[in-house]
């Protein structure tokens, strides 16, 4: 049973930054588009960036445009997401999900397969 698991979050304060991590048991994360995904008490889950399987392009959602990266270090088996410049609003639980095609662009969060249990990002003004 594939297995995803985010770390990385923390509490940071206002314009600070965090890098979050996503690994897998039993699953070659390159072989996969992966998704990041955000998660604020009382709104709905919203997609933040995706990496594709077929030639690493990334898509960001305009929110996070200029300050957060995602990257791949098939070494590890691990998909990063840089935070820069962190906001308030940035606050929410983020997860980490597979895809199983090459979308162009940030696919609808019912497109992914398995999710990671997420972690909370927590930014203080």
């Amino acid at each position: 049973q594939v297995q995803l698991v985010e770390s990385g979050g923390a509490l940071v304060q206002s314009g600070g930054s965090l890098t979050l991590s996503c690994t897998a048991s039993a699953l070659p994360l390159a072989d996969y588009t992966i998704g990041w995904f955000r998660q604020a008490p009382g709104k709905e889950r919203e997609g933040v960036s995706c990496i594709s399987s077929r030639d690493n392009s990334t898509y960001y959602a305009d929110f996070v445009k200029g300050r957060f990266t995602t990257s791949r270090d098939n070494a590890k088996n691990t998909v990063h997401l840089q935070m820069n410049s962190l906001k308030v609003e940035d606050t929410a639980v983020y997860y980490c999900a597979v895809h199983t095609g090459v979308p162009a662009g940030l696919p609808h969060w019912r497109e992914y397969s398995a999710w990671g249990q997420g972690t909370q990002v927590t930014v203080s003004s």
